[in-house]
């Protein structure tokens, strides 16, 4: 059955519909007509969440929903309502709300997406089987699996989260496009304990996809296994030093740097209204010769990929940064017309309740031509920062603090000992200036990203190779 067949079905074609195609339609194009652009969007999810605690199944959540926004645009003004009932009546209420856009004015229509991409993921619900007690299962038996492995494990934590999104977009053309996103992951947690001291060590995978690849034993258990490696090396850290120093970033989920700290300031709606430290900057050199940057929201499987964007735009491969040189920003609709140029697929929304805007999908530095190592023996002192937390950016100036779970002293080409504490300080357009090297080790992260913008969260990706960066401040609490 075809996504659109198949949300056809869930949202005009069930026993308790309130509504036919046909209304929408109806309502939908006088909401829009004399709009520059707008769409109806449908939105059903259900979603799953077990988690595994203390040796117990201590939550196991199901929920689902449906409902639907609608957005009339006219310049640069947006009207937007949504509700919980898919209904005649609900929909004609949404209409009048966002036809106060227009206040007696009258636009031109935008032109329509025209295509879509092949599937990038498949299309059934990963929560819709009868694997639950599989699932339960498998998270009782990474409870036992971890313990097993060292006696010095005195917690383990692990969840098991899946997700289906079924979508249809319709434009006051009458023209429809739908898509069907699963999302799965697992993350696993495992706490050690020496003396007296407890570090904790985590890791977690995912990707648009059912739940199979993530239950198969060697799945879990190398997902285990480096939580457990992560904690066991953080009993034997020592206090991370401070100073401005030459940084290695790992390869992979490190990535969440360039994703922060870079990857929002090439943000459409940042660059239109100018707040963005890229702002009129396009064809000028940004970044360090070697340094290419692209988000792809086209990669089959991957947690931040999209067969459509939500308002019907068929994901793509933009290059930002080619060579160090800014070539393009990512852009949802609105903002691409006001800028003249074309929508390159990125114009997400967390749910019906929200309206679009620019955001990411996967976003990635290319590869270069060092080895890791190669990078590694030419550092005299330094830090090699293998993973990241948590962090926070300043959008405007490009600021960035960031710290690192798993870190490393480099002592005369060397990888040394292992360091806690440290946080990497910034500014990421300055940063982006200083690359040095560029690995040939191009890595995507294990699929565990969420990215968050005015209250939204979005899945998304994030890749790249191992990097040798110049002069960062690194904070640490060593003397």
């Amino acid at each position: 059955m075809s996504a659109l067949a198949t949300t056809d079905r869930l949202f005009f074609e069930r026993p308790d519909a309130l509504i036919d195609q046909e209304t929408a339609r109806r309502v939908t194009q006088s909401a829009l007509a004399g709009t520059d652009d707008g769409e109806l969007f449908l939105e059903y999810r259900e979603s799953e969440t077990l988690a595994l605690e203390d040796g117990r199944i201590r939550a196991a959540n199901y929920d689902n929903s449906l409902g639907f926004g609608l957005r009339a645009v006219l310049g640069e003004e947006t009207g937007y309502a949504h509700a919980d009932e898919l209904s005649e009546a609900a929909l004609t209420r949404a209409a009048a709300t966002v036809g106060a856009v227009r206040a007696g004015r009258s636009g031109h229509a935008a032109e329509a997406p025209r295509s879509t991409n092949s599937r990038l993921y498949a299309e059934e619900s990963p929560v819709a089987d009868d694997g639950f007690s599989r699932r339960a299962a498998t998270l009782l038996a990474i409870d036992e699996y971890a313990r097993g492995r060292d006696t010095r494990v005195v917690q383990v934590m692990a969840s098991l989260s899946g997700e289906w999104q079924a979508v249809q977009i319709l434009r006051g053309d009458g023209r429809r496009v739908a898509d069907l996103r699963p999302l799965t992951r697992l993350n696993v947690s495992v706490v050690v304990e020496r003396n007296g001291k407890r570090e904790t060590g985590t890791h977690g995978l995912g990707g648009r996809e059912g739940f199979d690849r993530l239950l198969a034993p060697e799945t879990w258990q190398a997902a285990a296994d480096e939580a457990l490696r992560q904690a066991l090396l953080k009993l034997d850290a020592v206090a991370a030093p401070a100073g401005e120093m030459t940084v290695v970033l790992g390869a992979g989920w490190p990535g969440i740097l360039l994703h922060e700290a870079i990857g929002h300031g090439l943000e459409g709606d940042f660059n239109r209204k100018k707040t963005s430290a890229f702002s009129g900057l396009m064809g000028r050199r940004v970044a360090a010769a070697g340094v290419t940057v692209v988000d792809d929201g086209t990669l089959e499987g991957r947690r931040g990929s999209l067969t459509v964007d939500d308002e019907g735009t068929p994901t793509s491969r933009t290059v930002m940064i080619e060579d160090g040189i800014l070539t393009g920003y990512i852009q949802d609709r609105l903002n691409a017309r006001l800028m003249g140029v074309r929508p390159t697929g990125n114009g997400r929304r967390q749910s019906f309740a929200h309206a679009p805007m620019p955001r990411m999908t996967n976003t990635i530095m290319l590869g270069g031509q060092h080895s890791p190592e190669e990078m590694i023996a030419s550092v005299e002192r330094g830090l090699y920062a293998v993973n990241f937390g948590g962090g926070q950016v300043d959008i405007v100036s490009g600021k960035f603090v960031f710290s690192a779970s798993e870190a490393y002293l480099i002592e005369n080409g060397k990888v040394g000992a292992p360091v806690k504490g440290a946080t990497l300080i910034g500014n990421g357009p300055e940063a982006l200036t200083k690359v040095e090297m560029v690995g040939n080790d191009m890595a995507l992260d294990p699929g565990i990203g969420t990215c968050g913008k005015n209250g939204q969260g979005v899945p998304v990706g994030v890749g790249q190779p191992t990097l040798k960066i110049r002069g960062l401040t690194v904070g640490g609490s060593a003397i």
